[in-house]
């Protein structure tokens, strides 16, 4: 077994070089081999780029009225938070308020002056 092993990885090392070599184009086999297989993964993915177009185009309209309705309320927010990483994830309760709930290893809040505390 080991007598076949020199000679064969000879005979692939003196082969490999013709693979190498570039074509009319000036690219070689692997820089065509990687355009092939990105242009391969362009043509599955364009059906569903197609589709994320036309979802867009749809809620394009409802995300622009979101943005003008919510838009002071959520600049407002983030005037009052500092630090977001001392929050929990928001939880909707089951009548549906949200609350933001503090870590428990968070500081301890110091209210403003003026600010009433609740």
């Amino acid at each position: 077994m080991k007598r076949l092993f020199i000679p064969v990885t000879l005979v692939a090392a003196l082969a490999t070089p013709s693979y190498a070599q570039d074509d009319d184009e000036g690219l070689s086999l692997m820089e065509r081999g990687a355009r092939m297989f990105m242009d391969g993964i362009m043509k599955e993915m364009e059906p569903a780029i197609d589709d994320l177009g036309g979802l867009m185009e749809d809620f394009g309209p409802a995300m622009r009225n979101f943005a003008q309705e919510m838009g002071p309320a959520l600049r407002d927010l983030m005037d009052q938070v500092e630090d977001w990483s001392v929050y929990n994830a928001p939880e909707v309760l089951p009548n549906g308020d949200i609350i933001i709930r503090r870590k428990p290893d968070a500081p301890e809040y110091v209210p403003k002056e003026g600010e009433v505390e609740i």
